[in-house]
């Protein structure tokens, strides 16, 4: 049966329905791959860099007969993964270009009864079109707001009552502070998360906009792909401007929940940017069990470096809206409220 190979947009079509296999080896999947996809590889990381050195130093037919050494006793259990795999007799596999591992592992599943099509230029083809596509101009309203001021709460809400909503936090598994990471699992690459974020992107939203939470250019160790970022930049963004009283007793009621030496961490790694005495002042009164003067301090901080933000983001195209309740409903219909004065 001949090789074959399907664009990228055919393939993503065919993968709502038909189990996606990467063939590449474990280090490759772990940096990136096809959200769903799920990794059968041909080589392990040895036996890749084994397989490559002699592909670079021999040729094609060295490198062939190094694979063939390499995976051939494995051969069988690979096959065996694929058949409990694939939904009715289907499968789709891609490596990093669509070459030799695709075809030898096309060749495989399809000796083993199951219909086998490959991405046509692989995982590389994958992530041009990730980036093109997240790179495209579309309705999109930022929300903004101090530290505490329940933007992601009111996505959320959003979500319920039918708005498009893409949450950059959750993909990036931080909140974007230098407390962000309390109480979330590791975070994915950066080429991982765009993968995740493309996802997202890809969903069909009508007329609606999309609405996405203001965020630095990074999210802890993840950085939004460029693109994107300027595109926010560029976007409608409402600004919820809430009083600092508002703002405490969620902070208070989200993070006292946190191990205190957890706490105590995160405020000595922003001790220089806060000021070493601010620092102490925090650490002591975390100590004490005084969670409202320690997140006071460190609010200072966070304030006006939000506030310098807007400065530089000021692109006319900014709406500010004072709030004095922290009912995450209340402020959403604020919002919306707003939002229908901007004109696309």
């Amino acid at each position: 049966m001949a090789l074959v190979k399907i664009d990228v947009s055919r393939f993503l079509d065919l993968a709502l329905t038909i189990p996606v296999i990467d063939v590449r080896s474990s280090s490759e999947f772990l940096t990136g791959h096809i959200p769903g996809a799920l990794n059968i590889p041909l080589f392990d990381n040895e036996a890749r860099a084994a397989v490559g050195t002699k592909f670079k130093i021999e040729g094609r037919v060295s490198a062939i007969l190094e694979g063939l050494n390499q995976a051939g006793s494995s051969l069988s259990s690979k096959l065996e993964r694929a058949l409990c795999i694939a939904s009715k007799g289907k499968l789709l596999l891609y490596c990093w270009r669509g070459g030799l591992r695709s075809e030898a592992m096309a060749w495989l599943f399809t000796l083993g009864g199951i219909d086998t099509e490959v991405l046509d230029g692989g995982y590389k083809s994958y992530r041009h079109h990730v980036l093109n596509r997240l790179s495209e101009k579309r309705k999109m309203i930022v929300l903004g707001g101090m530290t505490g001021s329940s933007k992601t709460h009111i996505l959320r809400y959003f979500k319920t009552i039918g708005q498009q909503v893409i949450d950059l936090e959750g993909l990036a598994n931080h909140k974007g502070s230098a407390f962000g990471s309390l109480g979330q699992p590791a975070q994915p690459s950066t080429e991982y998360f765009a993968n995740l974020l493309f996802e997202e992107w890809d969903q069909p939203a009508g007329n609606l906009p999309i609405w996405i939470e203001d965020e630095s250019r990074n999210i802890g160790s993840v950085f939004i792909p460029d693109s994107f970022y300027l595109n926010m930049q560029d976007s409608p963004t409402i600004i919820l401007m809430m009083d600092k009283k508002a703002r405490l007793p969620r902070l208070i009621e989200e993070y006292s929940n946190y191990p205190i030496e957890s706490l105590k961490a995160s405020i000595t790694k922003i001790s220089k940017r806060i000021g070493g005495d601010n620092a102490k002042d925090a650490i002591f009164a975390i100590d004490k069990g005084d969670f409202a003067k320690a997140i006071e301090i460190v609010l200072e901080y966070y304030d006006k470096t939000y506030m310098y933000g807007l400065k530089k983001k000021e692109n006319g195209n900014i709406i500010y809206i004072n709030s004095s309740t922290e009912n995450i409903e209340t402020n959403a219909q604020k919002v919306i409220e707003v939002s229908r004065q901007i004109t696309w």
